[in-house]
């Protein structure tokens, strides 16, 4: 589904929601060094960790995106939306939506933004609670930040 059948393209991008939207859903955790990767379904509303991409330079980061939605296909994009815990913007709150609306508009797919609160310290205590420590949970963190921000996503949904 292109993101001109949706008709939600005048909206800014934190007002938009495609409940109805079937398929594959895709979600950032974004950061300017590395971008976690989750995907799910809707139709079973569960979020899975995918990859971790490390790249500073744009092209090498939008490169990597676009293997990764032409090999999944996702119907939605979900990027989170980081914010300090009153709620306030800074610097990452800008460019988390500067990143979505890049996606939107080079891959013309839907894209939402969620609260990403608190998403790298869930993903921290969900795998030491899997006994997943030190360097090697490094290396999950961001994708499992992104299967929180997509879990919180579907969870909305329900």
């Amino acid at each position: 589904m292109s993101i001109a059948s949706l008709n939600q393209s005048h909206l800014p991008i934190l007002e938009r929601s495609y409940p109805d939207i079937a398929g594959t859903v895709m979600a950032f955790d974004f950061g300017e060094k590395r971008i976690g990767v989750a995907t799910g379904e809707t139709i079973l509303k569960v979020a899975h960790p995918l990859t971790t991409i490390n790249a500073e330079e744009n092209e090498v980061k939008f490169s990597q995106i676009e293997k990764l939605i032409q090999e999944w296909c996702p119907a939605l994009l979900v990027v989170g939306l980081s914010m300090h815990m009153d709620g306030e913007s800074h610097l990452l709150t800008h460019l988390s939506k500067k990143f979505a609306q890049r996606l939107e508009g080079r891959f013309n797919l839907a894209v939402v933004m969620v609260d990403e609160r608190l998403s790298s310290v869930e993903a921290a205590q969900n795998l030491s609670a899997a006994g997943v420590k030190g360097t090697k949970q490094k290396a999950m963190l961001d994708a499992v930040a992104a299967q929180s921000i997509l879990q919180s996503y579907f969870d909305g949904l329900r």
